[in-house]
């Protein structure tokens, strides 16, 4: 399928007073010379939305970049940078957005070929990074992410045109049933849920600590979660959850003893660059957002 052309909006949002459904018309994988999964796996993919891979990342590796990112969460003079989203008590770092600039470490992860190749298979494409951050939930305090659908943010306030991008989630600590880890709804990603409302100026300001515009209707979750239930992200630290653009996930709160960190790199197709932002307000920063379209090289190894 050829990109969609700017002017014309597949998936219109935030532009009526209710919720709707409006078909896909966009494949979930696309076709290319990329070869790095199975048919297995691929048809996994295609059907359910996400794919998981239980300890991709070695614990060395992952003792690595946890100690990466504790050093910039405590790092005071860097808690003013935009990039760095306070908790609501202002206490604790919620994310750390375009860590893949801010870290030397994360740059090379980013390019690692064993997440790489994943998303050109799934994007039938070369890739650029669209978006990284690292989501920390501090145990006991650490608050949750209400159900959403990336792709009609990305498509409203960033211009994405089409769904041609996938997100890949590393979990640096064990994910535990209790300590809020991603939850995905198998299939959901087959359609794409218009929400009500318009976008305030500058709303990303409010939206990455607490997001309500841009969320489904509640009862077109009752419909999604019926079909296709709810998928629980756990894993030791190490594994890997890919997951389309537009599949609906979140997470509970933590109020364990146990933190959570993950970081995640969104894959877009460089065949699929932003456009003006489809809400009609100017684009959301870079390091949200980012205009800078070169496609990675990869790197067999970040560590070497």
């Amino acid at each position: 399928m050829s990109q969609i052309d700017s002017e014309y909006d597949f998936y219109p949002t935030r532009i009526n007073s209710k919720s709707k459904i409006i078909p896909r018309t966009d494949p979930v994988v696309y076709s290319g010379s990329f070869s790095s999964l199975t048919e297995k796996q691929e048809n996994f993919f295609k059907k359910n939305g996400y794919l998981i891979f239980d300890n991709l990342f070695s614990s060395k590796e992952v003792s690595i970049l946890l100690d990466e990112i504790k050093s910039l969460s405590k790092d005071n003079s860097k808690k003013e940078f935009p990039q760095f989203i306070l908790e609501e008590t202002k206490k604790d770092v919620r994310s750390i957005f375009e860590i893949h600039r801010l870290s030397k470490l994360f740059g090379r992860l980013c390019r690692d070929k064993r997440i790489v190749d994943v998303a050109q298979h799934l994007l039938g494409s070369k890739v650029y990074i669209h978006q990284s951050r690292v989501n920390l939930k501090p145990g006991f305090d650490g608050k949750e992410f209400y159900w959403h659908s990336d792709f009609e943010t990305w498509h409203s306030e960033d211009g994405m045109p089409n769904m041609r991008a996938v997100s890949c989630s590393i979990s640096l600590t064990k994910n535990y049933e209790f300590n809020g880890p991603l939850m995905v709804i198998p299939g959901s990603h087959d359609e794409f849920v218009s929400c009500s409302g318009t976008t305030p100026d500058q709303h990303y300001k409010q939206s990455l600590k607490r997001q309500e515009v841009g969320t489904p209707d509640k009862k077109i979750l009752e419909k999604m979660v019926e079909k296709g239930g709810i998928v629980s992200a756990k894993g030791d630290a190490g594994s890997v959850i890919f997951f389309d653009c537009n599949i609906m996930h979140g997470s509970n709160g933590n109020i364990s003893p146990y933190p959570r960190s993950n970081v995640f790199f969104v894959f877009n197709s460089v065949q699929n660059q932003l456009t003006a932002p489809f809400c009609g307000l100017d684009p959301r920063p870079d390091y949200i957002g980012s205009r800078e379209f070169s496609s990675l090289e990869n790197v067999e190894n970040f560590l070497q």
